[in-house]
């Protein structure tokens, strides 16, 4: 196959409402996939004319906390694939009350002040040094402007509106927030938040995939809102936000077209 026949390679992660081997009608087959970070388990999507890649981020069956995520041996493993276009998703507490629940929005910007993997490392690909390692310059973003407007397209014609877009805080887990932690986020700025999505999008740059994001609230992480707390309310929740996901997830995997990376890796002279 010569370069121009190659297939396009597009990839999605997908979070907790998402728990096997299944994304809508297809189902998923999963590889192992060798990186310096450990082997992990990358699933084959079969879409015609397409290399596609999901990647369960919790595990099928799900197994993984947030911080046991293997993030850096993921976006490794993204690179050897030759993924052209990333979206990554997350089931999310909403911290605006005028944002709605089990709606898809996309993600225009991150607080993520500490940039720290959970182990509490740098949340960078490049923890040595080495020979490609520079600093990220966002230049057009870490949410591609590109692929966002591609996917605000594909939801006008859906709903006859675009998607809203949303600003995400990346809150590390394994627990839940704190009220004063939800209030300390939203005067931030935040809008939604969760335990995982930041590192992702960080580390996807930093290998030059342009990433968008698409996320669904599951409930109110707001002191002056009060969601039900217990385990069925959650599941619940999970399984409204994996059916608002798998439409949108499918159109990107079947229709986006790659874009040109926004962003650069600064480099310096040797």
């Amino acid at each position: 196959m010569s370069y121009k026949e190659k297939k396009m390679s597009i990839a999605v992660i997908l979070g907790s409402a998402f728990s096997n081997a299944q994304l809508g009608p297809y189902a998923l087959t999963a590889q192992q996939v060798s990186t310096p970070w450990g082997d992990v388990e990358i699933h084959s999507c079969p879409i015609p004319n397409r290399d596609c890649h999901v990647i369960i981020r919790h595990g099928a069956p799900h197994r993984y906390l947030p911080n046991q995520i293997p993030y850096r041996a993921h976006t490794y493993a993204l690179r050897k694939l030759g993924c052209q276009a990333l979206l990554v998703t997350s089931s999310v507490g909403v911290l605006d009350l005028a944002v709605p629940l089990d709606r898809p929005m996309l993600v225009s910007d991150l607080l993520m002040p500490e940039n720290r993997l959970p182990d509490g490392s740098a949340c960078s690909m490049f923890p040595e040094p080495e020979a490609q390692h520079g600093h990220l310059v966002l230049e057009g973003g870490l949410f591609d402007g590109q692929l966002n407007a591609q996917m605000h397209r594909y939801f006008q014609s859906q709903w006859d509106e675009t998607a809203q877009e949303v600003v995400f805080a990346y809150a590390g887990g394994p627990r839940t927030k704190t009220p004063a932690e939800n209030v300390f986020w939203r005067k931030m700025g935040a809008q939604v938040n969760s335990m995982t999505l930041g590192p992702e999008v960080v580390l996807a740059n930093e290998y030059e995939i342009p990433t968008a994001a698409l996320v669904v609230g599951h409930k109110y992480s707001n002191p002056d809102a009060k969601d039900p707390l217990d385990q069925d309310s959650i599941t619940a929740s999970l399984e409204r936000g994996h059916k608002a996901f798998v439409d949108a997830v499918l159109h990107f995997l079947t229709h986006i077209q790659p874009v040109p990376f926004g962003n650069r890796i600064y480099r310096f002279e040797r």
